[in-house]
């Protein structure tokens, strides 16, 4: 799986806690090396009493990946 995933739909845990399915805004590397991606929520989700249209997944956090 290549780490730059801009344009596709991906599911993911973010958090570790929330389930979340969007398509991908941007996909980075973060300083140090890691990646994380912005991710445009399908729908929202309520995080802490906070209700959130995007969120930033790290790479390890993505479990699946469409075109």
């Amino acid at each position: 799986m290549s780490w730059n995933l801009e344009g596709l739909t991906v599911s993911g845990t973010y958090l570790d806690m929330f389930p979340v399915k969007g398509k991908v805004e941007l996909s980075r590397v973060k300083y140090g090396g890691g990646v994380c991606h912005t991710v445009v929520l399908e729908s929202p989700i309520t995080v802490f009493n906070a209700v959130r249209d995007r969120v930033i997944l790290d790479h390890e956090a993505v479990t699946r990946v469409q075109s």
